[in-house]
């Protein structure tokens, strides 16, 4: 008998639409060997939409009622990216309720969410280098003066908590700098400005596969912009180069620091962990992780899992037999 999952996707962030992208291409490569449910949550309602109507989901069990059947799940696979999937709120309510899921637990999602709490958790682990930050809260008496003596300009200016580069803005002048950080608090009340790495920006995905923890292949981001940002990850103004054009030392540098990496944050599920290396000073250093990283069809992980010479369906499919064990 076929096992029903629940493909819980939308969310309350910016990245939204990105998520529901995600969520056709996973459901696509699972809807003949499951009974899916394509869940929807968003601030108003959560929901499954069956024959044009829509049907709220009852969170005291997240259960559904359809045509006088209640409909439960044997395990939920999250593709919400942003808040509530990929911060641990999601993870713990499942927890509280006994349903099984593929990412993160609740409190791995928390701490990788959280970007300057995962620098210094990450920069603890003395496994890689982590680039230098200052902290900046909602109401604070902000000295420019003493953020660029303590970092030295360019910086990076982002939200702590967010993704999609949402908010994230290169500064290269003081007269920027506020600005800058007004725009990120808009997304949210702390602030991360973090020193500028130069360097070739690379991303690897990982996943443990018979108790084993595999990193994908490495990825080389080249973006058109001038940095990384929302448009060049989902509207195509970026070269995503898979595998990457560096050399085998380089290659197994990054693979086995985001494998330890993965490890260390007791990471489960797949994720995708982005660093900057600087070849003057043979440094790498790390910049995030993804635990719910991006499936639509311009995203980095489906395209590393091709690489390796499997499918879409391989990768969605191993991921809910893991959940279901």
């Amino acid at each position: 008998m076929k096992k029903t999952i629940a493909l819980v996707a939308g969310g309350y962030s910016g990245e939204y639409i990105i998520s529901l992208q995600s969520a056709s291409q996973v459901e696509e490569h699972l809807k003949e060997d499951f009974n899916i449910y394509k869940i929807i949550i968003n601030k108003e309602d959560w929901f499954y939409e069956h024959n044009g109507k829509k049907i709220s989901v009852n969170r005291n069990d997240f259960s559904l009622d359809i045509d006088g059947k209640k409909i439960k799940f044997d395990g939920a696979f999250i593709i919400v990216h942003g808040t509530p999937g990929e911060n641990g709120l999601l993870q713990g309510y499942f927890d509280m309720i006994g349903l099984p899921y593929n990412t993160c637990d609740a409190l791995c999602s928390a701490v990788t969410f959280d970007k300057e709490t995962c620098n210094a958790v990450v920069r603890d682990f003395h496994i890689v280098n982590v680039a230098k930050n200052h902290i900046v809260y909602a109401g604070d008496n902000i000295d420019i003066d003493e953020i660029v003596d303590e970092l030295s300009l360019p910086v990076f200016v982002k939200p702590s908590q967010g993704g999609s580069s949402i908010g994230m803005t290169k500064v290269r002048s003081k007269e920027e700098l506020l600005p800058a950080i007004q725009l990120a608090l808009n997304t949210h009340p702390k602030v991360l400005i973090e020193e500028f790495i130069q360097g070739r920006e690379f991303s690897c995905g990982v996943f443990t596969i018979d108790k084993k923890i595999t990193a994908f292949p490495v990825t080389e981001i080249i973006p058109i912009n001038e940095f990384f940002d929302y448009e060049a990850k989902y509207n195509g103004t970026t070269d995503e180069v898979v595998p990457a054009k560096i050399d085998d030392n380089l290659k197994i540098l990054i693979q086995q620091t985001t494998e330890k990496i993965y490890k260390a944050l007791n990471c489960k599920g797949v994720c995708r962990i982005d660093f900057i290396y600087n070849s003057e000073k043979n440094k790498l250093y790390f910049l995030e992780v993804n635990t719910t990283p991006g499936q639509s069809k311009n995203s980095i992980v489906p395209n590393q899992v091709r690489t390796m010479g499997k499918d879409l369906h391989w990768l969605y499919f191993t991921q809910i037999n893991e959940v279901l064990k």
